[in-house]
C-alpha cells in the first residue's frame, strides 16, 4: 500500500456474519463493484484479501453445500 494514498478499505461498509456473535473469531467482508474484500476482525492492521465476485459466489455455494 502506498503511504501517500488513503486506504480505501476504511471507506467501505464492513460486515460480519450474524452467526459469529461476539466470540471474536470472525472475518469481515466488504463488497466493491468488482470484488469482495475479506479481513480478520481482530487484526485490521494485517490488511485484507481481495476475491473476485465469481470466486466469492463459488466459495459461498461450497459452504452452503457442506452445511446440508
Amino acid at each position: 500500500m502506498n503511504a501517500d494514498l488513503p486506504d480505501r478499505s476504511t471507506m467501505l461498509a464492513w460486515r460480519k456474519s450474524k452467526a459469529s456473535a461476539d466470540v471474536g473469531n470472525c472475518v469481515e467482508v466488504a463488497c466493491t463493484g468488482s470484488a469482495v474484500l475479506v479481513r480478520d476482525s481482530k487484526n485490521l492492521a494485517s490488511g485484507y484479501l481481495t476475491v473476485g465476485q465469481t470466486g466469492w459466489r463459488q466459495f459461498l455455494a461450497r459452504i452452503r453445500e457442506d452445511q446440508l
